[in-house]
């Protein structure tokens, strides 16, 4: 490269569902790549395929407690952190810590070693939005004592976190506020729609709907959202900026989408909505395809489905007869 040496990344959350990806795009835009992962979430079959890479490093290490990594550091992009429903709602503690004292120590690290911090923010700091579709300058509709708020508000205290360590010390920090996302590596047990409706569907189940299956979520395949992320890092845009796809539809309709997919006949079954449960949930991408070169999503519903169910396929256990 120009400056004499191969660029040198941490990912936090690197063994989880977006981090593995991330890991992998790195590798292959020629960067050196640390991963580090305390596997509370994540899993090391996500990236036990990169292991043979000399230019990968694996660090079973949580970011609570410190973060020490020797040597040079050109990017930190911090993922870690439970991040489906089941996760957080049942990790309430883990997730404020990681992040509030995970954020704060790889702020830390980013300023010790003058690299340009990533922080992965969520669509839910908008909460159950009263702006529709979510820009980003809409402050959010968050119930911080809620049983969402330790995740809402932990992506939130992140973003001021971030903001804070670009204004007071210098750091160079870039913050993605990412939409539903979906693709392989994620897990079937985790309470995200996709996964159980794509577990369901294969085992011949039921697929379970919350509420009555009219408020609407917008899916971007994963590797569209990895490379939006990686525009962000190397852009100069230093304000958040979502990620995600801006083509809305129910849940209901989503679950059509995973059966035609699946060759499934489940019906809906239909239980009680969450509390604090957002009603809708859609991007507004245009500062994304203004600042990041013209982004947007490339890869349309039915063939990321497709790609995603091949994976899940092998990793169901259908019920036996």
């Amino acid at each position: 490269m120009s400056d004499g040496h191969r660029k040198r990344a941490l990912v936090t959350g690197g063994a989880g569902f977006i981090g593995s990806h991330l890991c992998e795009r790195l590798l292959a835009d020629g960067h050196d790549v640390i991963c580090m992962d305390n596997l509370l979430t994540g899993d090391l079959a996500n990236i036990e395929h990169l292991f043979g890479n000399e230019r990968f490093r694996f660090f079973h290490q949580d970011v609570t407690n410190y973060i020490h990594v020797p040597g040079r550091l050109d990017f930190i992009l911090h993922f870690a952190s439970p991040a489906s429903p089941r996760d957080y709602l049942e990790l309430p503690i883990q997730t404020l810590k990681v992040g509030s004292l995970g954020t704060h120590k790889a702020l830390g690290l980013a300023r010790e070693k003058g690299a340009r911090f990533l922080l992965a923010s969520t669509s839910e700091v908008y909460g159950d939005p009263q702006v529709h579709p979510q820009h980003e300058e809409y402050w959010g509709h968050v119930n911080p004592v809620g049983p969402r708020g330790c995740y809402d508000e932990a992506k939130r205290f992140a973003e001021a976190m971030a903001m804070a360590y670009q204004r007071h010390h210098g750091v160079e920090t870039r913050i993605v506020r990412i939409f539903n996302t979906y693709g392989p590596r994620m897990r079937l047990d985790d309470g995200r729609v996709l996964p159980a409706f794509m577990g369901q569907a294969l085992r011949g189940e039921d697929l379970t709907v919350f509420g009555d299956g009219s408020q609407t979520r917008s899916f971007c395949y994963v590797d569209d959202l990895v490379e939006g992320i990686l525009r962000l890092l190397h852009s100069s845009e230093k304000m958040p900026v979502n990620i995600g796809n801006p083509n809305e539809m129910t849940i209901r309709q989503f679950g059509d989408a995973v059966l035609k997919v699946t060759g499934g006949k489940s019906k809906f079954v239909f239980h009680p909505l969450p509390q604090d449960d957002p009603k809708v949930r859609k991007p507004d991408i245009s500062k994304a395809r203004r600042v990041l070169g013209g982004w947007e999503p490339k890869i349309g519903l039915d063939e990321g489905l497709r790609r995603t169910a091949e994976y899940f396929r092998g990793r169901v256990q259908k019920p036996k007869a």
